[in-house]
């Protein structure tokens, strides 16, 4: 198990569930990955983020209103910009040992995959 995973308990309350499938759902859509990847280096404005992400200003501000209503990020406005930060460092670190595992998995061996699905 990751040193930074915690163990999965059977019995937990049931709301709890259901706002872990909340957040999953919420982090179904790339682009929000891609986001969140980019915030965890630190703030940046939407502009910037759009670019990163190769997104319209619009989409990016879409995603971002989506992860701020969930606690996800924070906004702070600076004159004409809008910038964002992480607002839950767990989320990024679930995202980043998702990533990671992805990671690996993309690297290893043919035979190695063929093992991990058996």
């Amino acid at each position: 198990m990751p040193p930074s995973a915690q163990p999965v308990h059977n019995e937990h309350d049931p709301e709890v569930i259901q706002d872990a499938a909340a957040t999953f759902g919420l982090l179904s859509a790339t682009v929000r990955l891609e986001l969140l990847c980019a915030l965890a280096a630190g703030e940046s404005d939407v502009g910037t983020l759009a670019h990163r992400v190769g997104q319209s200003v619009a989409t990016v501000s879409h995603h971002l209103g989506k992860l701020k209503m969930a606690g996800l990020v924070s906004a702070r406005r600076a004159g004409r910009h809008q910038f964002y930060a992480v607002d839950d460092p767990y989320v990024i670190d679930m995202v980043g040992l998702a990533v990671a595992h992805h990671e690996k998995l993309r690297h290893s061996t043919p035979a190695q995959r063929r093992r991990r699905r058996a």
